[in-house]
């Protein structure tokens, strides 16, 4: 048994802890082990965490009863082939590592690549005219030549026209799960979601034993708008879940795409509203999508290794950077000083770059570039 990988879901599983707090307490820890091996008094130091969440953690029996859950989930992600994906983990999706509330933990099935360089997710309406369908499809097929991978959220109405037009066209395709992967839902998806696992596949952040919860879908929906370049939204009433994944995508600093309708269509309302209140480009083809992603024009491929680290950097990672690049080391405390970012921030940020092996960090809490 993995004992690292027991800690690392277990974490998952304590009271009070959401994914910006355990990624805190890694990063303070040193590690999801060393924050089930950590004192209360020391557990209460770390931002974020307090009295309150130190003591419900560290309650008797709450974290032998997390890491007995996070044993039974062991031996099913052994028995169904199940991918486990920690925030550190290099198979983890880069792009999701930059959004502050992504998952610490994913669990993947198939054949799933989470860093293609290029990916789009396709979210709508789930009462999706034929039109809509109609122009799903002719997206996806014109994105088949640029080998894009569709995400998307194995729903009625758009989302499963989108994951079935990608598989037609060859496309890898994952679909976000917002319950277990012991479950499909809609149970009609099932055979879609099969042919998926062997061009793509399926990705949750749920344990297995978690049945499909209408309350779990914006947290679903961050991943689908995370974990991708952009969001095109194809159909969508006012109160549609997908102009939530859009306002997601938009908080991200995501590009995010929407198709037109008729001004007296209710399914289109959602979108016509997007691009009026400029959070969504208008686009009429696919073309529109890929000129704007430059996908059209053919970058060179940088053999120089110090540039692809400092690829894909947030505004704030780019600040600490600038920083180290000035000094050969710095320690943690001159760093937040220097950048003006709260120390929990920080603490988040370094962990993600050294991840990404952009730095490296070094005894005394010292930090330099990873030349």
């Amino acid at each position: 048994m993995d004992n690292s990988l027991l800690y690392k879901i277990g974490i998952t599983i304590l009271p009070g802890v959401g994914d910006i707090i355990a990624k805190n307490l890694v990063a303070y820890c040193g590690s999801a082990e060393s924050v089930f091996k950590e004192s209360r008094p020391r557990l209460e130091k770390v931002p974020g965490i307090g009295s309150i969440t130190a003591n419900a953690i560290t309650k008797k029996g709450v974290m032998q009863s997390a890491l007995a859950r996070a044993e039974k989930e062991l031996l099913f992600i052994e028995k169904k082939n199940i991918i486990p994906l920690f925030f550190t983990d290099p198979e983890y999706p880069v792009r999701l590592k930059q959004c502050d509330d992504g998952p610490i933990m994913l669990y993947a099935k198939g054949e799933i690549n989470l860093n293609e360089e290029k990916i789009v997710s396709i979210i709508g309406s789930r009462k999706a005219t034929s039109y809509g369908k109609k122009i799903c499809e002719q997206i996806i097929e014109s994105f088949s030549s640029h080998h894009a991978l569709i995400v998307s959220g194995l729903a009625y109405g758009i989302d499963v026209t989108a994951h079935r037009a990608a598989l037609k066209n060859n496309l890898s395709t994952i679909g976000v799960l917002a319950h277990g992967l012991d479950l499909i839902y809609p149970g009609e998806h099932t055979a879609t979601a099969e042919k998926m696992t062997e061009h793509g596949g399926l990705l949750t952040e749920f344990v297995s034993a978690t049945k499909m919860n209408p309350e779990y879908f914006p947290r679903r929906n961050r991943i689908v708008a995370g974990m991708s370049d952009a969001t095109i939204v194809i159909e969508a009433t006012v109160k549609s879940g997908a102009l939530i994944t859009a306002e997601i995508a938009n908080s991200y600093n995501r590009d995010v795409f929407a198709v037109p309708g008729r001004i007296d269509d209710i399914s289109s309302e959602g979108c016509n509203l997007l691009i009026k209140a400029n959070k969504a480009m208008l686009i009429q083809s696919a073309e529109d999508v890929i000129k704007a992603l430059n996908w059209d024009v053919q970058n060179k491929k940088n053999n120089v290794q110090q540039r692809q680290l400092f690829e894909n950097l947030s505004p704030e990672e780019e600040k600490l950077v600038a920083i180290l690049k000035e000094k050969e080391k710095t320690h943690i405390d001159d760093l937040c000083i220097s950048s003006k970012i709260p120390m929990n921030k920080t603490a988040s940020l370094l962990l993600n770059l050294e991840f990404s092996g952009t730095i490296k960090s070094l005894p005394g809490k010292m930090y330099c570039l990873n030349n």
